[in-house]
């Protein structure tokens, strides 16, 4: 290998994934840094391979990164597929496997069995604890859309069907608006975690598509503090849930006081784009799946003779805005990779993998 440093960008392999950890213009920040950044041919991934090969990327063959030498570190961004392959690379990307979610053990005896290391991209935080990269804009901001889209569909009688990602934001924000006949005036929604990065995306795509300011009802810590379940929930139409999960707080809303809502209920849609699915903490126990793009809503049963309620939770929603999601998140996280090199002492990488460690004593002891 080159004595250059380098990055091996994976192309992903979950369905209906489009963004990309690193992009064109990133890739090329690298490079006149002193990098060599290799890149897996993707035709799923939303910037072509040509757009890397123009700013001096290497193209490889679609998942070949298992043969590369074991100390080039491969960078992508959702979890890889279920196997249980020892990873013995150095792996930069989202593994969901830190707090526990389902499968997580599993997951990090990969790294144990093939003395890998894991950089989870959740974990890396600037010297305030605040992640130095994360989507939570554009998270927030497309899960607000497909509440809405739902919304409208429901509203027609159907159910929503297939979500494809959107060129830009103004192509989302036009087909939301579209979808409500014009204007999202009329519509009410309350998004729980509006101070964050997601709750101002959510808010964001509230204001474009019409909502007038009084129907967005924003709520924060100091709103929750007093402990849910909140009727409040049940007097919107859309609740989208933004908050970061850390602990076991009262629930938002439950299955009972959806029924006991009765016909009066106004809610139709809960998006949970926190998505803490499997997490032990989830405070809202309505369902127990992950929804997909192509069947993006579970229906709560709350009766035949009430109004439907559905939950969208999408764990990717930011790929249906693939191409600014994933600048924006590039972006971000490109000052701490140009420190990579010598993230032996560089804070953020150190911590990430003293986590990792952490997590993957837990790990073993859980796989015994």
């Amino acid at each position: 290998m080159s004595s250059k440093p380098v990055l091996w960008l994976r192309c992903e392999k979950k369905e209906f994934e489009r963004r990309a950890a690193l992009t064109p213009t990133t890739s090329k920040k690298l490079i006149e840094a002193g990098f060599d950044i290799i890149v897996e041919k993707d035709e799923q991934r939303i910037f072509d391979d040509s757009e890397y090969e123009a700013v001096g990327c290497k193209l490889v063959e679609n998942n070949t990164w298992p043969t590369a030498p074991t100390d080039v570190p491969i960078i992508g961004l959702k979890e890889l597929p279920v196997s249980t392959d020892p990873l013995p690379h150095t792996h930069i990307q989202f593994a969901h496997c830190f707090k526990k979610q389902g499968g997580w053990s599993e997951v990090l005896a990969r790294f144990y069995k093939g003395k890998g290391t894991l950089y989870d991209l959740e974990f890396l935080n600037d010297d305030s604890g605040r992640r130095v990269a994360a989507f939570g804009f554009h998270a927030g901001f497309a899960g607000a859309a497909a509440g809405a889209l739902d919304l409208a569909a429901r509203k027609q009688g159907k159910e929503l069907g297939l979500l494809t990602p959107y060129p830009n934001e103004t192509a989302m924000v036009e087909a939301v608006k579209a979808a409500l006949g014009g204007t999202g005036k009329g519509v009410k929604a309350l998004v729980i975690g509006a101070l964050g990065r997601c709750g101002r995306g959510a808010v964001d795509l509230f204001r474009k598509i019409g909502l007038n300011e009084d129907d967005i009802v924003k709520w924060d810590m100091a709103e929750t503090a007093k402990g849910g379940p909140f009727p409040e929930i049940l007097d919107v139409d859309i609740f989208v849930n933004c908050i970061y999960l850390s602990s076991k707080i009262p629930n938002f809303i439950t299955r009972e006081t959806a029924i006991a809502a009765g016909k009066e209920r106004r809610l139709r849609v809960v998006v949970d784009v926190s998505c803490d699915t499997t997490n032990p903490f989830n405070p809202i126990p309505i369902y127990n799946i992950n929804t997909t793009f192509d069947k993006p809503t579970v229906a709560v049963d709350v009766g035949p003779e009430n109004p439907t309620l559905d939950v969208i939770s999408i764990d990717h929603l930011p790929t249906l805005l693939p191409r600014e999601a994933s600048e924006q998140f590039s972006q971000d996280l490109l000052p701490s990779l140009l420190t990579f090199p010598t993230r032996s002492s560089e804070r953020v990488w150190v911590d990430a993998e003293k986590l990792f460690k952490e997590k993957l004593a837990e790990a073993v002891e859980a796989e015994a």
